[in-house]
């Protein structure tokens, strides 16, 4: 047999799906061989906006959203099968992610939960290869995070001599710092906020390039504000998503900071700069000597983030900040080739969390296997 793995992600942002198809061979050094990309149903992705919260009849409405996002998966599957000439049978497996739609890892009862909404039986069904799905669960029970889940194939993939940081922009962004020792943790939001302020102000799903965020300048009291919730202060391991970082939260910092007439486009700067913000932070705090940083997702493309960031972490070289495609793995394939790095570890029996990222109280196999 091949070492074929597809790996499948669809993050916070909600900005399309992304899946690799891999070559993961006993070492897991993992080699990206094709990226395809599928929009999300503009209806789907409203549905699982408004499954962020509470609702009417919102457990069927996920059911019916779950089985939907399986079939977007199948497309992306089919797509790669016929790029690449192979049949499934030739595939080991599927790492799917699922759309995340809660995050409450530790809270109600001390265990909490996560929930990833996908059908992966349908998946298998459609596909006819074996799934891994269901990844985060499996940590949160063992009192973890469940999250980030990355920095283990970080670590795998670009490991080197000095330290260095892995910087994932999404909707939320997250930070893997690898040295002698492993760790990583959600920073905060990403693109997630801005995204939404774009939405909202102009119905466009993001800004181009930062482009709107560079005409306005940020508003320092609602900045000072923001950067005083308390999650940024909570020491690692720590996760986060759009429970927290969420359209509501945004507005309660308006409104107490009297911004609502203030120019769109300086709120967006604003937001803009709590990203950036946030990162050096915790770039500062948790890997001072780190002078190398890598970076992945859809916020790579945000020069006006990426220049931000760079001024104001003057301690790294402006040239130690580049991104993975340095090191052989486009930005935006990162997040699914960790994904389809995830099914390798599952089908050889590997744990793949690690407790001083998330918490738990040991290493553990991530993931439920659903058979083709």
């Amino acid at each position: 047999m091949k070492n074929y793995y597809i790996g499948i992600m669809s993050g916070t942002s909600m900005d399309g799906i992304d899946a690799v198809l891999a070559d993961i061979p006993k070492s897991g050094k993992t080699k990206v061989l094709l990226h395809v990309e599928v929009p999300l149903d503009k209806n789907l992705k409203e549905t699982y906006f408004n499954l962020q919260k509470p609702g009417h009849n919102e457990l069927h409405i996920e059911a019916l959203a779950a089985n939907q996002l399986a079939q977007h998966y199948h497309l992306a599957v089919t797509e790669l099968l016929k790029k690449s000439k192979l049949q499934a049978s030739e595939i080991q497996a599927i790492g799917a992610h699922g759309q995340t739609i809660r995050h409450q890892p530790q809270l109600h009862d001390g265990t909490g939960y996560t929930k990833q909404s996908l059908n992966p039986s349908l998946l298998a069904e459609l596909s006819n290869i074996d799934v891994i799905a269901d990844f985060r669960s499996r940590d949160v029970a063992a009192g973890g995070q469940g999250a980030p889940l990355v920095p283990a194939f970080h670590a795998t993939q670009f490991a080197s001599k000095q330290p260095v940081a892995i910087l994932n922009i999404g909707g939320i962004a997250n930070l893997s710092l690898i040295s002698d020792t492993i760790s990583g943790f959600d920073c905060g939001p990403g693109n997630a906020l801005m995204d939404y302020w774009i939405q909202h102000c102009l119905n466009k799903s993001y800004d181009d390039g930062g482009r709107w965020a560079a005409q306005g300048k940020p508003i320092e009291n609602l900045l000072d504000s923001m950067l005083a919730d308390e999650y940024f202060s909570i020491v690692a391991p720590k996760s986060t998503g759009r429970d927290l970082f969420n359209p509501q939260w945004l507005k309660h910092h308006l409104d107490i900071n009297h911004c609502h007439e203030a120019k769109p486009e300086d709120i967006q700067a604003t937001l803009s700069m709590l990203t950036a913000q946030s990162i050096s932070q915790a770039l500062k705090q948790y890997a001072p000597e780190t002078k190398h940083v890598l970076i992945c997702g859809g916020g790579i493309k945000n020069n006006t983030l990426i220049d931000d960031l760079k001024k104001i972490c003057p301690w790294i070289p402006s040239d130690g900040f580049q991104s993975t495609a340095t090191e052989g793995i486009d930005p935006q394939t990162v997040e699914a080739a960790a994904f389809a790095w995830l099914a390798w570890a599952h089908k050889e029996k590997q744990p793949a969390n690690m407790p001083a990222v998330t918490g738990a109280k040991g290493l553990r196999l991530l993931g439920a296997y659903y058979p083709a």
